[in-house]
């Protein structure tokens, strides 16, 4: 499925909420997130759209009759799993609306425009939570240049593994540890066994660090046993958001062989609180990452021409750092890496349709980490394992720290964007978490 440009994507078009017109703002008319919060004087969660500094209370708005009727009771749920499994046509119609209800152009003042005023609460007095009930994790592998790097520091010899340019790698993780942005992540503590040592020891991480991620948002899913084909596969895409995957680096290297991540990467996950409709970034869309020549072809069930054509996308990801140091000198968040989603090895569609290949059935709201997002330079690497070599080259900062890996008091921020002339710049929020000392 390709989806195709209309008036929502207008970037001449204009917010009757002046703050959505700023031209470096996250929000603008174009984007139309979908997230969860509490707003004042409402009861218990509400689906919420992001515009300028403003949230639309989605089950206000379909109380009110604004909303399309076959979308509107899924609005009313305290969580977007219903809206994610009515499919891309309702989503569609709902972005419709939502873009004419807030479109200078399409609202004039007037009764309709008074009750959608209504309807909106200032962003900053919303507490944004998780924006679905997610019942599945799981997280891939799909940048090779993070593969690569991380294989050469423990195989030098052979960095790459001989599966990795044929199936798209991946884990289940934990959902039950994915928490919002803004909670705060305590150091975990698990065994750990230094090179030189004859017996692990048990005790808080040494090694703590961050992966770079792109989240992607299953919509209506597939039957137990029933595979999805790659032609249908952003069928079942519904949007993206960012994703901070928190990493024990000492853990993992002790406990992966022969089963894969467990205890090192369990403990947090970390979700930005928008979800970026899939159509929304429609002018992003590219060719997929051309693979270099002598690259197998991907199997036929993981090829698709379409996907092939614009299956990639232009997505800068940044991450910022802010130590405690930095806090207490009121010193900005340093930045300390920015990527770009389009070199992923492997597509949204093709992980989505790699994971539903034997059967395995995916829900709305289920959750596919991108892995970490690393480009072929020093500044475009995604963690702190790949920028600081293992420890061994420190990152260092502007005001003389010096960073191998994450700090109690260390404070990650993750940001993204979408951008190319012609367009409205589409923002993906923030994610970020705080590193809090390890418990008793």
């Amino acid at each position: 499925m390709t989806v195709e440009l209309n008036f929502t994507h207008e970037a001449s078009r204009r917010s009757w909420v002046e703050s959505a017109n700023e031209p470096t703002g996250d929000f603008p008319l174009q984007n139309l997130p979908y997230g969860v919060g509490l707003v004042p004087a409402a009861p218990g969660p509400r689906i919420v759209t992001a515009i300028g500094d403003q949230v639309l209370d989605l089950a206000a708005a379909g109380e009110a009759g604004l909303l399309p009727p076959a979308v509107a009771a899924a609005c009313r749920e305290p969580a977007l799993n219903a809206l994610m499994g009515l499919g891309a046509p309702a989503w569609s119609a709902l972005r419709a609306r939502l873009s004419e209800l807030l479109g200078a152009d399409t609202c004039l003042a007037g009764p309709r425009r008074t009750a959608v005023e209504r309807c909106l609460v200032p962003a900053p007095l919303t507490t944004m939570l998780l924006p679905a009930r997610i019942g599945g994790y799981t997280d891939f592998y799909a940048s090779i240049f993070h593969a690569t790097h991380v294989g050469a520091m423990f195989r030098p010899e052979s960095p790459l593994l001989p599966n990795y340019k044929w199936v798209p790698v991946g884990y289940h993780g934990r959902a039950s540890s994915l928490v919002v942005s803004g909670t705060a992540i305590r150091r975990p503590q698990g065994q750990l066994k230094d090179s030189a040592a004859e017996a692990p020891v048990f005790g808080p991480s040494r090694q703590l660090d961050y992966e770079l991620e792109l989240a992607a948002f299953i919509g209506p899913g597939n039957a137990l046993g029933t595979p999805i084909p790659i032609g249908a596969a952003e069928e079942h895409l519904f949007g993206v958001g960012l994703l901070n995957d928190w990493s024990a680096r000492d853990f993992q290297s002790w406990e992966y062989q022969p089963l894969g991540p467990f205890l090192a990467k369990n403990f947090a996950t970390s979700l930005s609180p928008w979800v970026i409709p899939l159509e929304a970034l429609a002018p992003f869309r590219r060719p997929a990452f051309a693979r270099s020549a002598g690259d197998p072809a991907p199997l036929p069930y993981l090829a698709d021409p379409a996907n092939q054509r614009l299956g990639g996308l232009d997505l800068t990801l940044e991450v910022f750092l802010l130590t405690a140091q930095m806090r207490t000198d009121g010193v900005a968040p340093h930045r300390v890496s920015r990527g770009n989603f389009s070199v992923m090895y492997w597509t949204l569609a093709q992980l989505l349709t790699h994971h539903a290949s034997n059967g395995c059935n995916l829900q709305p709201g289920d959750v596919l980490g991108s892995g970490t997002v690393s480009g072929p330079d020093r500044d475009s690497r995604g963690c702190l394992l790949e920028l600081s070599w293992r420890g061994t080259e420190p990152l260092s900062l502007p005001n003389g720290e010096r960073r191998g890996f994450l700090h109690d008091g260390d404070e990650v921020i993750l940001r993204g964007y979408a951008e190319r002339a012609g367009t409205r710049r589409i923002g993906l929020g923030e994610c970020r978490g705080i590193v809090l000392p390890a418990g008793p």
